[in-house]
């Protein structure tokens, strides 16, 4: 066994008892139904009801499709069992399998934002499930079954594709050949295989085994080199015990007649069958670098410790969580539903199975952003024998696996919507897991049409440099790295990133050719407060953020990132030696909260303690500035602790004659206040003040103190779940942002490219 091989990940532990609350405590079960529209007005209930309800009622009648524009149709699906193969414990009945059936849709909901209802059909009569399923149709955009015994499964899923003109697809087939097959893509590549001329051994005939059958055969493996197993031995041709019409379509012509027999030489197995199928002896007489996939859950049909003890060239796969490589259903159906419900697509084809095999085999070959690093405790995967197929949380997946789907159905002909531009899709589905991916999208779009060189300040730093490295693969710009470069290079070698003609430069502070410069430049503005010119040269050659500001100050790069191993004052310091106050401007912090589908800009969360009239009056020009360079139209509302003169106080005081500076300067934004929070952000309270200047709901907020802005922001990410960005600089000549201290590598690519768009104009 390589002792350099990652060691057996700790398996999550519980005790039944906290299993049994877990499911019981609060509200018993695991999903509630949630309106979409408002429901606090009698305007609502007319609306959302009798009568309002009566026209997408005849729009539908009049026109099917339209079903998909006023319904939640296009994005629900059902998730239907009638309880015969619950996970690894048997027929337990359509009741017992309903907290299955939960979690199922929970997981739809978690990784890909499809909506599911769990149904528990109550008989064992395969056409009696089928009649009670097809008339389902018009409810759903699609049907994900589960837990069905073989072969019913198999009558059941063809029966329904013949019925229904929607996808109808069985998860416990076809996501996990999908999965395996994706991390077979991968170890056929790393023990440099052929696949038409790759020996392959399949243990289990059930639905799971039929389906990687199938698939892998329809992907390009040689028929008569994919031998079948079951129970009883070799699916042979000639064979007639045990036997069915799916089994005797992968049946070949074979001396082999048992499972030892067929692993005699083979390249790789699959196991779908029990725990101990697969001995010690068997997987000594594998041919040389074998891929062994052990998929019987909860245990394999043999361990990786086992499969050690005789072979230490093999590349192991599981569907356990506590081993690498775990073959996972989650990678596969949330996503594959998501790109055929949003092609509107009649069926799940091969095709699309395909296309979701080779994109999950593709994404594990990539660097992994810090969010998988986090799922392995802190240690990053990288491409290889133990990490051949990606893990649940990679926040990729959104976009990788849908995007694939969804362009093999339209390819295939059988979206019915085809997506005309894939590049939107993309940046939709990024939306749908994080919020503020979707708030960054246009910023992240005019970059790349516009790129910028972006100094990256802390470029010795793995974070910094994956960070680097992202940026310049999505196409954002030039990516400049502050640094030693045998540093940078040793540290990116290490991580196993590879830098080398990736559109990235490493700028020694001591050895650039422009030091000299940049040193006067620093002299010349420091001389009068304290700084002899050796004070300025140390700075220079010493600290990474004064020679980033400094190439940014002289146009020798567009914009700035920094503060990921340092204190966000000390940084913001150590900027604002270098770079000036923009003209007309105030330098103040802005967070962006990202709640309920809804986007609001608050300041100041970074700069003034207790401002005056006059400057919470430039806060709000500066704000709505920045309302209008993410697209917005401000609603600026300058909040208080009163609404409108009540209660008064001193403070709110302030508060008004810094609106009544805003009117003497006849600024071109819409503002009001002073006012409280639930006064700005609710229609219905601001309904009480006819006389409110605003026209709907604020999505600016200005903030009496420092204090307030950070604590309110604090609270709502912490209590009310928002995402929140920032604080952003604003009002600074040259474009600089600095991100909180251990940001991750997305949150440097993110502020990385919020000042190359320089959202203070």
């Amino acid at each position: 066994m390589d002792e350099n091989r990652p060691a057996r990940r700790n398996r999550p532990s519980f005790t039944d008892q906290e299993a049994l609350q877990f499911h019981a405590q609060g509200r018993p079960g695991k999903l509630e139904v949630v309106a979409t529209k408002p429901m606090g007005t009698q305007r609502d209930l007319s609306l959302a009801y009798s009568p309002g309800v009566a026209v997408p009622v005849k729009a539908i009648a009049d026109n099917p499709v339209c079903a998909y524009d006023y319904t939640a149709r296009a994005n629900l699906v059902a998730v239907i069992s009638n309880g015969t193969a619950i996970l690894g414990l048997g027929n337990l009945g359509a009741l017992a399998s309903k907290p299955v059936m939960e979690g199922k849709a929970v997981l739809f909901k978690r990784f890909a934002d499809v909506d599911a209802y769990d149904l528990e059909i109550d008989t064992e009569d395969a056409e009696a499930f089928v009649n009670c399923v097809r008339y389902l149709g018009p409810t759903f955009g699609g049907i994900n079954l589960e837990d069905i015994k073989a072969p019913d499964c198999f009558i059941i899923e063809e029966r329904l594709r013949d019925l229904m003109d929607i996808p109808v697809f069985h998860d416990d087939q076809h996501g996990t050949a999908i999965i395996a097959a994706a991390g077979l893509i991968n170890a056929l590549y790393l023990t440099g295989r052929d696949m038409a001329e790759t020996r392959l051994v399949v243990n289990g005939a059930g639905s799971a085994g039929i389906a990687c059958t199938e698939l892998l055969k329809a992907m390009g493996f040689a028929p008569n080199n994919v031998i079948l197993c079951d129970t009883k031995g070799v699916v042979y041709r000639g064979r007639t015990e045990g036997m069915n019409q799916w089994k005797s379509m992968h049946a070949v012509e074979t001396s082999a007649r048992s499972l030892a027999d067929a692993l005699d030489g083979a390249d790789a197995v699959f196991g779908l069958s029990v725990q101990g199928a697969f001995t010690e002896d068997m997987i000594r007489s594998m041919a040389d670098k074998p891929i062994i996939f052990a998929m019987a859950n909860p245990d394999p049909e043999i361990t990786p410790e086992e499969i050690a003890r005789v072979r230490d060239d093999a590349i192991v796969a599981t569907g356990r969580s506590d081993y690498p490589n775990q073959v996972n259903n989650v990678l596969g159906f949330p996503y594959i539903f998501r790109g055929a419900l949003d092609v509107r697509a009649t069926t799940i084809n091969m095709e699309m199975k395909i296309a979701a095999a080779q994109a999950l085999a593709e994404l594990a070959r990539e660097d992994v952003p810090d969010e998988v690093a986090a799922a392995y405790q802190g240690t990053r995967p990288r491409f290889g024998r133990d990490y051949i197929i990606p893990v649940p949380f990679d926040p990729r997946l959104i976009q990788k696996v849908p995007m694939a789907v969804a362009q093999a159905a339209m390819d295939s002909g059988v979206a019915r919507r085809p997506i005309p531009d894939m590049r939107s899709y993309r940046a939709q589905l990024s939306a749908r897991r994080d919020p503020v991916a979707g708030m960054l999208n246009q910023v992240f779009e005019r970059l790349r049409r516009f790129p910028k060189r972006v100094v990256f300040a802390e470029g010795e730093e793995e974070q910094v440099i994956r960070a680097a490295l992202s940026f310049v693969n999505q196409g954002l710009g030039t990516a400049i790295l502050v640094g030693r470069e045998e540093r940078i290079n040793a540290t990116a070698a290490a991580g196993g990133l590879d830098i080398s003609g990736r559109g990235i430069e490493i700028h020694n502070a001591r050895l650039s050719h422009r030091n000299s410069v940049y040193a006067q430049f620093l002299y010349d503005r420091l001389q009068r407060r304290g700084y002899l010119f050796r004070d300025c040269q140390r700075l220079i050659n010493q600290d990474r953020n004064h020679f980033a500001a400094s190439m940014v100050a002289l146009g020798d790069a567009d914009a700035m990132v920094t503060g990921a191993t340092r204190n966000y004052s000390t940084a913001l310091e150590d900027v604002r030696r270098v770079i000036d106050t923009k003209p007309g401007h105030r330098v103040i912090g802005i967070s962006l909260c990202l709640a309920r589908g809804r986007a609001v800009l608050v300041a100041d969360t970074a700069m003034h303690e207790m401002p005056s009239a006059q400057e919470l009056a430039e806060i709000a020009i500066e704000a709505a500035g920045v309302a209008r360079r993410f697209g917005y139209e401000p609603r600026v509302a300058l909040l208080s602790f009163s609404t409108f003169g009540h209660p008064k106080g001193e403070r709110a005081e302030k508060i008004q004659e810094a609106v009544r500076i805003l009117d003497e300067m006849r600024v071109e934004f819409e503002y009001d206040g002073e006012m409280a929070a639930d006064v700005a952000l609710n229609r219905d309270a601001m309904a009480l003040y006819p006389f409110c200047r605003l026209t709907g709901p604020a999505n600016v907020l200005v903030m009496p103190a420092f204090h307030s802005a950070s604590i309110s922001t604090k609270l709502v990410q912490e209590l009310g779940g928002a995402m929140v960005v920032g604080p952003l600089i604003v009002g600074l000549d040259k474009p600089v942002q600095i991100v909180q201290l251990g940001a991750t590598d997305t949150d440097l690519v993110n502020m990385a490219a919020l000042a190359g768009f320089n959202i203070g104009g």
